[in-house]
């Protein structure tokens, strides 16, 4: 009967540990991004959602003449209603040799897959990690990408100008696996295609295989670029579009989305590991669900209570009660039927919870930037992450008039017309982000703020106290940068000199940062400060 007994209680033990286990907050500790608007870092995003900027322009002549393809009657063949969209810079310029990649590799070379090396580096320098320090270990990558551009531009030439880097380089699987290649990483790498929702899924994708032990770390997130008008034909005559370009979410004049392209990656580790390895915590994940529309109105209609299931199912893998979220992102495109059956979902699930006098905050990037299709997910989180550091919620821009589709008087939400403050009080901070394919796939994330916002600021790595204790003891301070060429290094001499007036960080921890947590390539310059000032004063 003893043994017995003690076979049962370590049989429960291991139940419990594994129910533990799958429920795990997973830990942000890195954020990268490219978005409309010169969003192209953590900070500036946040500044573009702060100063609640709309950065939607005309489509830039190195994608497609708008004025050929732009007519104000959408059921005009082969035409675009609109002559905007979400942009970003430096469609053409890619450091090949950075990535150890062949300059005629790099013109077969996605500009998806450009874009997705880049913002991959910057997320994990953002976290504080040196890339070469993961290589060989179980790192996985979750990659949501769905457009195909370039591969038809490509296949435009004459079949004698096809190279061997074609299928490489435009492959979506080979997006996520050269990012593995180019860092060495060896945990499970793999390309999401859900449409809209495709990077969300990644996200979802990534916190599963931490809690399952198939690697330690995940680099997650999406991509999008426009770099053709036939798909905004086809949602032209679809109807989808804006004729203004913009996203108009929740109000009355909604009458279709702006297509907006960019990246975002985060770095995820289990919250134990992070605490252990001294990482800076952003944000939490505490839940997050996945499914799908099944048979509903249409393939690309939004299927209302397949929604309230994906958050509940969220809700629930993250053990919160409804009346614990206090914000939803919203998947929010700006359409007279999507947007009225989004915000009859939420009412279902949260409409007992909350009240007018508190009531769920809701708002849509896309206001600001567009609806980056496969990228939409990753800006929302990465939004929502920011708006949890600075205790704020952005306004969310274009809504005037609300919405007649929508029973307002009828459910306890309400629409951040002007930016709200968030800040920590007695109970943990909690939020929900939605994403929802055309192709009927759902996801659902929800969010945690951090413990300490203030002190873990995207501007200052917190990195380990003992490891700055002395350094911080200093009057002198060694600042040291380093690049792969010298116009390399002279272009990230002069980013420093103009950061550092901005930066709320302290000179040693900045000096700590840049030599313990940033790669040390064969051109290099040191130079010694004793205080910020100093320092900006030496770089310029």
């Amino acid at each position: 009967m003893a043994r017995a007994l003690q076979a049962i209680e370590k049989l429960q033990a291991k139940v419990s540990e594994l129910q533990q286990a799958s429920t795990e907050p997973i830990a942000i500790i890195g954020l990268g991004c490219r978005f409309p608007g010169g969003a192209n870092s953590p900070a500036t995003f946040w500044q573009l959602l702060h100063q609640g900027r709309d950065a939607i322009s005309e489509v830039p002549r190195d994608r497609w003449d708008a004025d050929a393809y732009h007519h104000p009657e959408p059921a005009t063949t082969g035409k675009i209603v609109t002559r905007y969209g979400g942009f970003v810079d430096h469609l053409q310029e890619f450091d090949a040799n950075f990535f150890g990649i062949a300059p005629k590799e790099a013109i077969s070379l996605d500009p998806q897959q450009r874009l997705l090396l880049e913002v991959a580096w910057e997320a994990m320098e953002h976290a504080g990690v040196v890339p070469e320090q993961w290589s060989g270990h179980p790192v996985g990558v979750f990659v949501g990408i769905s457009s195909n551009d370039y591969s038809r531009h490509l296949l435009q030439r004459p079949e004698t100008d096809i190279d061997a880097y074609l299928a490489t380089g435009n492959s979506h699987s080979a997006a996520a696996g050269r990012l593995s290649y180019s860092l060495g990483l060896i945990g499970p790498s793999l390309a999401v295609d859900t449409a809209c929702s495709s990077s969300l899924v990644a996200v979802h994708l990534a916190c599963q295989s931490l809690r399952n032990r198939e690697c330690d770390a995940a680099l997650a997130g999406g991509v999008n670029r426009l770099l053709a008008p036939e798909f905004s034909i086809n949602f032209s005559q679809a109807r989808m579009l804006a004729p203004d370009g913009r996203c108009k979410t929740f109000d009355a004049a909604a009458d279709g989305f702006a297509r907006g392209e960019g990246g975002g990656v985060v770095v995820l580790k289990r919250l134990a590991d992070a605490i252990a390895d001294g990482d800076t915590v952003l944000a939490l994940i505490r839940g997050s669900a996945v499914n799908q529309d099944g048979r509903s109105g249409g393939l690309t209609v939004p299927n209302g209570p397949a929604q309230q299931a994906v958050i509940r199912q969220a809700l629930q893998r993250a053990g919160l009660q409804p009346e614990q979220i206090g914000y939803i992102e919203a998947h929010g495109t700006g359409t007279s039927l999507g947007d009225p059956i989004e915000v009859g979902a939420l009412g279902a699930v949260f409409g007992d919870s909350h009240t007018p006098e508190e009531p769920l905050y809701i708002g849509s990037v896309k206001t600001n930037i567009g609806h980056l299709e496969a990228a939409a997910g990753i800006a929302g989180l990465i939004k929502v992450v920011l708006a949890m550091q600075h205790e704020t919620l952005p306004i969310h821009l274009h809504y005037h008039q609300p919405s007649p589709y929508i029973p307002w008087a009828e459910l306890p939400v309400k629409v951040t017309q002007q930016p709200q403050p968030w800040q920590s009080g007695e109970s943990p901070r909690f939020a929900g982000v939605s994403s929802f394919g055309f192709s009927g796939t759902n996801a659902h994330v929800i969010l945690a703020a951090a413990v300490d916002p203030k002190a873990k600021n995207e501007e200052r790595r917190a990195w380990p106290a003992r490891s700055r204790t002395k350094n911080e003891e200093r009057t002198w301070q060694l600042l040291t940068l380093a690049a792969k060429d010298s116009g390399a290094l002279r272009s990230l001499v002069q980013r420093y000199a103009d950061w550092l007036p901005e930066t709320q960080g302290t000179l040693a921890d900045i000096c700590w940062g840049l030599h313990h947590s940033r790669s040390h390539f064969s051109h290099r310059l040191a130079i010694v400060a004793s205080s910020r000032q100093d320092a900006q004063s030496q770089l310029a």
